[in-house]
């Protein structure tokens, strides 16, 4: 199902080339079948031909798999191959986490989703998608730190992110597991894409989740038990666990720092949980841009904002900074003002008023909770 405009607004290694059946793990070097071939629930026009599947250079590695440059028939793509596993109820596992990851790729599309080209669950279970010739969002980062990014960039990317999660939560899927190595930037730099939907659910099934999924800087305080950090623990969230892990990113993407600098993965999610603690802000960032990010990371679920809420929140606010500025649609009253170098400075009168408009809508929620 794709997301029409309409929804809208609601550690490098390198291998020889050569086939998929030769290089990756769980095939024999005769060529025999290592990984028992199982039934999957995948739709059959989203699989493709193994014998088509060319590996070249690991390119990521994570806990369920690797992922490797490749060519699909005459296409360079991206290839994850995901883990067997050792043992049948580890492979149980496995193969249910990969369908799930084939369904949810397939099921939507998006211009800020890296997009699925499709699966193989013969002799392996790989996804094939889109390669994207940049390198992730944590990586760029990194690359350029201490430096910051321009406040336009940073909003941009902000942007792009927000409207892939609208796509996602608006076909009923938590991500879970949004963080800067999960964006990837498009080969001039201009946007993000969003990837690896090994951790994502659909949320009609959010009861059934397990607690302490994700990435620890990144991961909504609902998701930890109130009493230890175990892992497998069963609790009941939502999507706004998504829209808190959004506001990290936001604030990476304005300060360009690690988030709990100085403290372990553990320490992060104790503070943040137990603690009620967050980065903290620049002193000089503007207040509606801190009300943005602190109304993602506020404690309490149902006070954080919807990514439609937040899409509207940061147009609105790169309405008021000066150029360069996104096009204002004809149908908005304008008004202009011309800067000391004789720029035209626009700003949208309705944008403003949304903004004005959510933060008595979040102070007047916030007060009703409080009685």
């Amino acid at each position: 199902m794709s997301c029409s405009e309409k929804s809208r607004e609601r550690e490098e290694e390198e291998n020889p080339v050569g086939s998929v059946e030769k290089y990756v793990e769980g095939v024999s070097r005769n060529g025999s079948i290592v990984v028992p071939s199982t039934q999957l629930s995948i739709d059959e026009r989203v699989l493709v031909d193994p014998k088509q599947l060319f590996i070249g250079t690991k390119i990521g590695e994570g806990a369920h798999g690797k992922v490797y440059e490749g060519r699909y028939g005459d296409q360079i793509v991206a290839i994850k191959v995901l883990n067997g596993g050792n043992t049948s109820e580890e492979r149980a596992l496995l193969e249910s986490r990969f369908v799930r990851e084939v369904v949810m790729m397939s099921r939507v599309k998006h211009e800020n989703l890296v997009k699925f080209i499709g699966a193989c669950k013969d002799p392996l279970m790989v996804i094939v998608s889109e390669l994207l010739p940049g390198m992730s969002l944590r990586k760029y980062l990194v690359s350029i730190r201490p430096k910051v990014l321009d406040l336009h960039v940073a909003l941009n990317y902000a942007l792009d992110i927000a409207r892939a999660m609208e796509c996602l939560h608006a076909n009923g899927i938590i991500h879970r597991d949004l963080k800067p190595d999960n964006l990837l930037l498009t080969a001039n730099q201009k946007s993000v894409k969003l990837a690896d939907f090994g951790l994502a659910r659909e949320e009609t099934l959010t009861e059934m989740m397990t607690a302490e999924t994700g990435t620890y800087r990144w991961m909504a305080p609902e998701l930890y038990s109130t009493v230890t950090l175990r892992q497998g623990e069963k609790k009941h969230y939502n999507n706004k666990v998504d829209v808190y892990s959004f506001g990290i990113v936001l604030w990476e993407l304005l300060t360009n720092r690690m988030p709990f600098e100085g403290m372990s993965n553990l320490q992060a999610a104790y503070a943040a949980a137990f603690k009620q603690e967050r980065p903290s802000l620049p002193d000089d960032i503007s207040p509606d841009l801190a009300f943005i990010v602190q109304s993602c990371w506020v404690e309490d679920s149902n006070m954080r904002p919807s990514f439609s809420q937040i899409i509207r929140m940061l147009t609105a606010y790169l309405f008021t900074l000066p150029p360069p500025l996104p096009s204002v649609p004809a149908a908005e009253s304008v008004e202009q003002t011309v800067a000391s170098n004789g720029t035209i400075v626009e700003f949208s009168a309705r944008a403003k008023g949304k903004f004005a408009f959510l933060r008595q809508l979040f102070a007047a929620k916030k007060a009703k909770n409080s009685q």
